[in-house]
């Protein structure tokens, strides 16, 4: 099966960068935005601000699995029952590029 990848354009601290991610990172990463209350362009910044690795498109994915996987390890009755719950925003697996 092919998965289909996306190439979007987004604006980061007022610039225009473009990223590839497969559909449903995508549709994740919307999601936390929506449920953490800021847009994807702050979401996609503040991930661009903590990124060890050079690859934005392989951080975002990161973002993503580091939050379902923190979101089943703090309840994993609810995470295996499919309810949605709001979480802090964790970066906690990336690391500043300064460092």
């Amino acid at each position: 099966m092919k998965s289909s990848v996306a190439k979007r354009s987004i604006v980061i601290d007022g610039h225009k960068t473009s990223v590839s991610l497969e559909d449903a990172f995508w549709d994740h990463l919307k999601t936390i935005a929506h449920v953490q209350r800021v847009t994807l362009s702050k979401l996609v910044a503040m991930i661009d601000e903590t990124r060890q690795h050079a690859n934005l498109s392989s951080a975002i994915r990161l973002f993503v699995l580091d939050h379902f996987r923190t979101q089943r390890t703090e309840c994993p009755v609810l995470a295996e029952s499919g309810h949605d719950r709001s979480i802090p925003i964790s970066t906690s697996g990336l690391k500043s590029r300064d460092t």
